[in-house]
């Protein structure tokens, strides 16, 4: 479903990696390692297509993502360390308004916030949650409008250990019903076996 051909990434001038290819399939989960700068959050926003790669091509099923862009960004959720959320909205006004907004209908809201243990702060503005609250009800969002394919940059931030086993949880069933996962982490959740690929000093697979 979801390949790479030989990206590379250049940031600043700077060769970031080359020469990094992979291919996955209904249910896989490709775990990204590497130090601070080593290109995760770049190889992450190229699998997206909101960044260009050096050389190299993204493909889904087969079809360059640059050649239908749009239609790309509708089937995946990209987790990163903005949050992206209004503080001036509602917990639960967020989540409906991503369904809204894509099509997905709200009853899935509920059991998104339940899911992430927000239920009993549905009515409160974001304005008022702490970080680690923020960061599930980012998280949230992957269960209110279901999307393909996950590309999470160390998702396991600011969250403790009961929410951490949650979101295992999450990625657990969103591979099981053939959703595809790519998570940059430094350890902060466990992927049942994944393709790992080390970036740095020559990206290996």
């Amino acid at each position: 479903m979801l390949a790479a051909e030989g990206l590379a990434c250049r940031r600043g001038g700077r060769l970031v990696f080359e020469a990094v290819s992979f291919a996955l399939g209904p249910g896989d989960a490709l775990l990204l390692l590497g130090p601070n700068g080593s290109g995760k959050t770049s190889l992450l926003r190229l699998l997206a297509g909101f960044a260009r790669p050096a050389a190299g091509t993204v493909l889904w099923e087969g079809r360059d993502i640059r050649e239908a862009r749009a239609e790309h960004a509708q089937r995946l959720h990209l987790v990163g360390f903005a949050d992206g959320l209004k503080g001036l909205l509602g917990v639960a006004e967020t989540l409906l308004l991503q369904t809204a907004l894509f099509g997905t209908g709200p009853e899935r809201v509920a059991a998104a916030l339940e899911t992430f243990g927000l239920a009993g702060r549905a009515e409160d503005p974001v304005r008022a949650l702490s970080s680690g609250q923020r960061r599930r009800l980012a998280l949230a969002r992957l269960l209110a409008v279901p999307r393909p394919l996950w590309l999470l940059d160390e998702p396991g931030v600011a969250l403790d250990r009961a929410n951490r086993a949650r979101l295992e949880a999450v990625i657990e069933d969103h591979r099981a019903r053939g959703g595809l996962v790519v998570v940059a982490s430094h350890g902060d959740v466990a992927i049942r076996d994944p393709l790992v690929l080390e970036l740095g000093d020559g990206a290996t697979c």
